[in-house]
């Protein structure tokens, strides 16, 4: 068997198992140099069915489950590679007991592992259909581990009801609910958990037979003794939650793994949500959105990932449009623009030009006694005035300038006129005009220069 390798990959070491399905191999990784269990699906086997098992294996990844590393196909026959776990069984365990309880101490521990496994398959919609202590396998550190119906359902091979090949459950394990041919659901393996715990604390099962049909009749007819019956100092916790689990009614059950580890008194068990609908008869399979599937070992349901933990993630809020903020932004800078624009090139108004309307001022001559003269007149020039804001003060300002000619000639007079400064709007004044240092308007011109004839 030593010469036997699988997929160019895995040597084959020893047997493990061998049920009507597979055979199981210990085996040797030669790529990663660790050691796996190789099962290897019977050449007349279904293979759907195998291949929906993988499935439901490779959905979990959990401390507490088995992980499955590979799948694929060897000379016709599908494998998988899964987790090799060499500690044993909780069947050994129980079993080395002699028929004694175990350890409270331990009972606590492995309870809680296998109730977390089962929490985790619970919330990703994977019901465990065949669970018993030969399906608890334990680490090298001593960890428990669900295993699915493949190794451990093998390793022990007996005792188990079956029905055209269909692995329904171990009889000693099996709900009320599975005996009577119902669909299976996670509180169905919340029973089997309680026949576990029930055994753990008391050292025996609360149903024996040595007839496998008389057990199923019996874990669904009859209640089971009570546990301080046989064992008066069972620990409260335990003994309430194995009695919980025990109702042959499913709805009086914890619901889930997640209520287990909540009866537990396990921090953190509460806020593990189930996805479980009703399923038909199968040893270990992942449960659809809505509805039943037929038989078979596995099954898939679509989107997988639909069932995991978690509130819904609200949808982001819709994006608000900027375009009314840009529009209206636009109309502001064209209405600035426009009156910008008009106070610019507005014309000054005539109420604020006090030369507006006016034409030059004339010159006036004195008579003088000459019988020859001539008198000659240049007209002043005025330059356009601009007022200041009616708040400033105007002091009116005259500047005359006179002349004397000799006899017939009269000196041209100017008359200058102050301009106050334009507003910031309005355009500079001629450069004819000179500003006053102050802000003020400018007087009407009434002064001119008189002319002296000499005599």
């Amino acid at each position: 068997m030593a010469d036997t390798v699988i997929a160019g990959r895995y040597a084959l070491e020893h047997l493990l198992g061998r049920g009507g399905m597979s055979e199981v191999y210990c085996a040797q990784d030669q790529e990663l140099g660790r050691r796996v269990a190789l099962k290897l699906l019977a050449p007349d086997a279904d293979t759907a069915r195998f291949e929906r098992e993988a499935r439901a294996v490779a959905s979990l990844a959990h401390p507490n489950v088995t992980q499955l590393y590979d799948y694929g196909e060897d000379n016709g026959r599908p494998y998988m590679v899964l987790e090799y776990v060499p500690g044993g069984t909780l069947e050994d365990r129980l079993a080395e007991t002699d028929g004694a309880p175990l350890p409270d101490e331990e009972t606590r521990l492995v309870s809680a592992g296998i109730a977390a496994g089962l929490a985790h398959a619970h919330a990703r919609g994977v019901v465990h259909r065949d669970l018993k202590p030969a399906n608890v396998l334990f680490d090298e550190e001593g960890r428990p581990k669900l295993a699915d119906f493949g190794i451990a359902r093998m390793v022990a091979g007996e005792g188990t009801l079956t029905e055209a090949g269909t692995v329904l459950g171990t009889a000693a394990y099996i709900s009320p609910e599975q005996a009577s041919g119902a669909p299976a659901t996670a509180a169905s393996d919340v029973y089997s958990f309680g026949v576990m715990l029930y055994r753990m604390l008391t050292g025996r099962l609360p149903f024996e037979s040595s007839d496998p049909m008389e057990l199923v009749m019996m874990n669904r007819d009859q209640a089971p003794p009570p546990i301080a019956q046989v064992r008066s100092d069972a620990p409260a916790e335990l003994e309430s939650t194995a009695t919980a689990a025990l109702e042959k009614d499913p709805a009086l059950r914890p619901r889930d793994g997640a209520a287990l580890l909540t009866a537990l008194g396990v921090a953190g068990g509460a806020a593990l949500t189930t996805a479980t609908t009703a399923l038909a008869a199968d040893a270990t399979q992942v449960l659809p959105v809505a509805g039943t599937v037929g038989a078979g070992a596995t099954s898939v349901m679509p989107g997988a990932a639909a069932a995991a933990t978690g509130p819904p993630v609200p949808p982001p809020p819709a994006a608000r449009s900027r375009l009314p903020l840009a529009l209206a932004a636009l109309v502001v800078l064209l209405l600035a623009g426009g009156a910008l624009a008009y106070e610019v090139t507005r014309p000054s108004s005539p109420s604020n030009d006090p030369g507006a309307g006016t034409g030059p001022l004339p010159t006036i001559s004195l008579p003088h006694n000459s019988t020859k003269s001539t008198t000659k007149s240049t007209p002043s020039t005025t330059a356009p005035a601009t007022t200041a804001p009616p708040t400033t003060t105007t002091a009116p300002t005259t500047s005359t300038r006179q002349t004397t000619t000799s006899h017939t000639t009269t000196a041209p007079t100017t008359t200058a006129q102050t301009t106050a400064p334009p507003p910031p709007t309005t355009a500079p004044p001629p450069p004819t005009t000179t500003p006053p240092p102050t802000t003020t308007a400018a007087a009407p011109p009434t002064t001119t220069a008189a002319t002296t004839t000499a005599p």
